[in-house]
């Protein structure tokens, strides 16, 4: 059987912490605890004695004490994907400001592996969940309401949410560029789209409101997912290849968008005159491209911060005055359509 290292120190203790701090174990749990029943001085030589020491405070025995682990879970589909890396980042900025962790699971587009994984998050108390999209399985919503947690979903847009809401519509996006389309005189129209729940809703408003135009799609190139260029310069070519009378490519992501400009660049083709791309995101890259792409924003970052404020005023028994925020988007005219 292996032996112990005996000359291993042992852990340092919050006994070790207060004696170099000089202060009782109780004014050193209290400092961590609760720093604002503590003087701020008291506070500083806490964290002094603690980075003096290597002491590592139990946050557990501290969530047990206040009923708060201080951690939110976030779940998004993929992490590989740069829709919602932004969200994600200020959603961390916003929570870690006021002294909460967050707890990032990737679960992909399968509503069983969602429910399943927010059932283990569950587990361990999390003080508030943030889901991505509306479309959760019954099982869900059902272990969600008993755990009686605030929830905030994002990315989609209903009335009815499961608590909270910071969104937007995404079939009113495919409506606007359907009416980009006419604006500009776009009269055969090529799709190249990913098929998860939100990127078909935008498709079918948009295919809905061209029909309402008299205008039927040459072809719809599906594409799976993560929505990568390549993939979409793959799609671009089938499309072309079979349908060059084509005169706008839309995507479901600026991605694709990228990679369709580069295989009618590739062809030698005039952007916009001879074709036109038309994006979604407003990805960082999507105005420095060549030429630039034309397509929807959404404040990915300010999406994040809306979603951690409506959590952190629950928690702090604060009035929610707008459980359901539609954050609303904008169509970019650029350089590409």
């Amino acid at each position: 059987m292996k032996q112990r290292n005996p000359e291993r120190k042992a852990a340092p203790t919050l006994e070790d912490v207060a004696r170099v701090a000089g202060i009782s174990p109780m004014t050193v749990s209290r400092a961590l605890n609760s720093p604002q029943q503590v003087r701020p001085a008291t506070v500083a030589k806490v964290k002094a004695a603690i980075s003096a020491t290597g002491y590592i405070p139990n946050a557990q025995a501290g969530s047990l004490a206040s009923n708060r682990s201080r951690l939110i879970a976030v779940v998004v589909p993929q992490i590989n994907n740069n829709m919602f890396v932004d969200t994600i980042q200020s959603l961390n900025d916003s929570l870690s400001a006021q002294g909460y962790h967050m707890l990032l699971c990737v679960t992909g587009y399968d509503a069983e592996t969602e429910a399943e994984t927010v059932a283990t998050l569950l587990s361990r108390r999390p003080d508030g969940i943030v889901l991505t999209g509306i479309h959760h399985s019954a099982q869900l919503k059902k272990v969600l309401l008993q755990a009686n947690v605030p929830v905030v979903e994002i990315w989609d847009m209903t009335p009815t949410p499961i608590d909270m809401l910071v969104g937007f519509s995404h079939e009113k996006i495919g409506e606007r560029v359907a009416a980009y389309l006419a604006e500009r005189g776009y009269q055969k129209p090529g799709l190249i789209w990913t098929d998860d729940r939100r990127a078909i809703q935008r498709k079918q408003g948009l295919v809905d409101a061209l029909a309402a135009q008299g205008i039927i799609p040459r072809a719809d190139a599906p594409v799976q997912l993560p929505a990568l260029m390549a993939r979409g310069r793959e799609a671009s070519v089938r499309l072309l290849d079979q349908h060059p009378e084509i005169d706008v490519l839309v995507c479901s992501s600026d991605t694709l968008a990228q990679g369709a400009l580069m295989a009618a660049q590739a062809r030698g083709m005039k952007i916009p005159q001879e074709l036109a791309v038309i994006g979604f995101g407003d990805l960082d890259f999507a105005a420095a491209n060549f030429p630039a792409i034309s397509t929807v924003r959404i404040d990915r970052h300010r999406m994040g911060e809306l979603a951690a404020e409506q959590l952190l005023k629950r928690l702090k028994n604060l009035r929610i005055e707008n459980p359901i925020i539609d954050m609303g988007f904008t169509m970019v005219p650029r350089d590409s359509g």
